[in-house]
């Protein structure tokens, strides 16, 4: 078995961040925690975690919560964010991912897809809750439409191909991009082996980055 993912906790709240503690799964050892903007920076900066989780409202520094934090934190590039907050509210979302989140995903996720949430962070994926990726390519100029129609490799792919594609690059589950698109999950895996092999990548972490650098996350 590999090693445990490292992970800082940060909210305001104590019993939720006991609860989030029980709940993540042994891939990962929560190794601190904070409850506020400044105690989260010192930490974050102290024991230079793969991952964060991070309530985007906290009390402290300049009133900036979870994007303050993380934007205090770009010296140390080798830890990643993931915003875990029970807002829903697109300036939430936008104000934590422009600063250089990996994530944002809601209070309401479960255990399970928590712990997958974080191992893919940490592995470079961005993930967020499904209905909020439109908002971080609202903001970022990415409408779901957009391509570059220019662009070779994308023109490899057929219509439903990037549809899959960018549900994936975006950090859907092979079952969310099932109900998004309502079709099975064979039928996603089908599509996503043969976008894959189009553009010749070997896994989802490459199909993100490859994303990423034509704007279509």
């Amino acid at each position: 078995m590999s090693e445990p993912v490292d992970v800082v906790l940060v909210d305001d709240h104590h019993m939720f961040r006991a609860g989030v503690k029980a709940s993540l799964d042994a891939r990962m050892r929560v190794v601190g925690e904070a409850a506020g903007v400044d105690e989260a920076v010192q930490v974050v900066h102290d024991l230079q975690p793969p991952v964060v989780l991070l309530d985007v409202h906290l009390p402290g520094g300049d009133g900036g919560g979870g994007a303050e934090v993380v934007r205090r934190c770009v010296d140390v590039p080798s830890t990643r964010f993931l915003a875990l907050s029970v807002s829903d509210a697109a300036e939430d979302v936008v104000a934590v991912i422009r600063v250089g989140a990996r994530g944002y995903v809601t209070k309401a996720i479960d255990p399970t897809a928590l712990s997958d949430a974080v191992v893919r962070v940490a592995g470079g994926d961005a993930v967020f809750s499904p209905r909020l990726a439109g908002f971080v390519l609202d903001a970022f100029g990415a409408a779901a439409g957009d391509v570059a129609t220019g662009d070779d490799e994308l023109d490899r792919l057929s219509a439903r191909e990037r549809e899959v594609m960018r549900l994936i690059a975006r950090g859907f589950t092979y079952r969310e991009v099932a109900g998004e698109l309502f079709i099975s999950i064979k039928t996603v895996e089908t599509h996503v082996s043969a976008v894959l092999r189009k553009l010749q990548l070997s896994n989802r972490n490459e199909l993100t980055r490859w994303a990423a650098a034509r704007r279509l996350l």
